[in-house]
């Protein structure tokens, strides 16, 4: 079954499709990606499972993961990349933009300069009285 398929398991019938949140958030992002790889594809003689539930494959909340990614501006081939990988904790940024020259900063006669940002990130503005922190803290990898 592809994963644009409607899916002929009963239960996917009954309760439908998990909806994709009209505004995302890093919270939707990052669970959308332990969706996909938690619940990977796994070969089996009857076809492929669920690595996760043993239903058909793609169940439901790899098939929500990906159409979350898909809305966040990831392509088909960067979400297999990120199963390929096989860490569910793997970082992908929020707000995903890819940006092409900046119109704002250059002037009609004025060339860009240096490499355009891929990634648009808020400055972290210390709290009077607090320090400001020094880095966000990791998830631990996979091993």
């Amino acid at each position: 079954m592809r994963v644009g398929e409607q899916s002929t398991d009963p239960i996917d019938q009954i309760l439908g499709e998990v909806p994709v949140p009209a505004p995302l958030t890093p919270e939707d992002v990052r669970l959308a990606v332990r969706a996909v790889v938690v619940h990977a594809a796994e070969e089996w003689p009857a076809g492929p499972k669920c690595r996760n539930d043993g239903s058909s494959f793609p169940c439901r909340l790899h098939r929500w993961g990906r159409r979350v990614l898909e809305t966040h501006g990831l392509n088909d081939r960067q979400i297999d990349a990120l199963i390929r990988h096989g860490n569910p904790f793997v970082h992908v940024p929020f707000p995903f933009v890819l940006t092409g020259p900046r119109q704002a900063a250059r002037t009609p006669g004025q060339a860009a300069r240096g490499p355009v940002p891929r990634v648009a990130v808020p400055p972290v503005r210390p709290v009077a009285g607090r320090p400001a922190p020094a880095a966000r803290p990791r998830w631990p990898r996979a091993s």
